[in-house]
């Protein structure tokens, strides 16, 4: 498979949070929303201006989340913060066994807090706290977990849709890269993957060129270019989160 379907991928917040995460879902009318210690993703059924009304009350003041497209009425209470272009793309052949002499262990709610520094050395502020819960992570501990070792590397689920599951939270400490880490804990979960049956995705900043061209050697192919749009409702900041 070299495609993603557009009926799910144009939005795919949306159909994750009407199917595999509906359980995770902050609902109020056509707006939908992961909770703010989950992910920074919202959706809307139809982008109206009474959808848009909807999703500010579900924000506090100060918080932002990011929506799939870029065409949304100008809504006053909600301040347009700019856009993030990613790149799209789908695993097309089985990967090989991790074969690296570290092991790799699966996280849990007790590895929250080293999840959360690891990720904000890469892309602060998309993983929080009880993003563990949107699927199955795993990591590359420097010593052993049960020492207080330090978290070096990651990668898990993130989006869950039905049949496709997002590959995301790919994150290597830079004192640790290039020793084939980010590659082994991708092919651990996409083992998963196949074992399950369902397809293999992610999403990647597209100008993030390291990224794109591990993922197109480990055999992702692009499939689009989805643009997301940040909106935020005025206020003061809420902090770390």
């Amino acid at each position: 498979m070299d495609t993603l379907p557009a009926e799910l991928f144009t939005d795919p917040i949306w159909h994750a949070l009407t199917s595999k995460h509906s359980h995770l879902a902050v609902i109020e009318g056509d707006a939908r929303r992961y909770p703010v210690n989950v992910a920074p993703f919202a959706t809307l059924a139809k982008p109206t201006e009474l959808a848009l009304w909807e999703l500010h009350s579900l924000l506090a003041p100060g918080e932002y989340v990011w929506l799939f497209g870029t065409h949304y009425p100008q809504l006053p209470e909600l301040r347009n913060e700019g856009t993030l272009e990613c790149v799209q793309m789908v695993l097309t052949r089985e990967l090989p066994p991790h074969t690296l002499p570290i092991e790799l262990q699966r996280l849990t709610s007790e590895d929250a807090d080293a999840m959360v520094a690891l990720t904000d050395v890469a892309f602060p502020g998309f993983f929080r706290s009880h993003t563990y819960e949107m699927g199955t992570y795993y990591g590359a501990w420097l010593d052993s977990r049960e020492q207080s070792g330090q978290l070096i590397s990651m990668a898990g689920e993130r989006i869950t849709l039905d049949g496709y599951t997002e590959i995301s939270g790919v994150c290597t400490h830079p004192d640790h890269r290039g020793k084939g880490l980010a590659a082994s804990l991708i092919a651990r979960v996409a083992q998963d993957h196949v074992e399950q049956g369902i397809v293999s995705f992610l999403h990647v900043a597209a100008n993030n060129t390291n990224a794109i061209e591990l993922y197109r050697r480990l055999g992702f192919v692009e499939t689009r270019r989805p643009v997301l749009t940040r909106l935020a409702r005025p206020g003061p900041g809420l902090g770390s989160i």
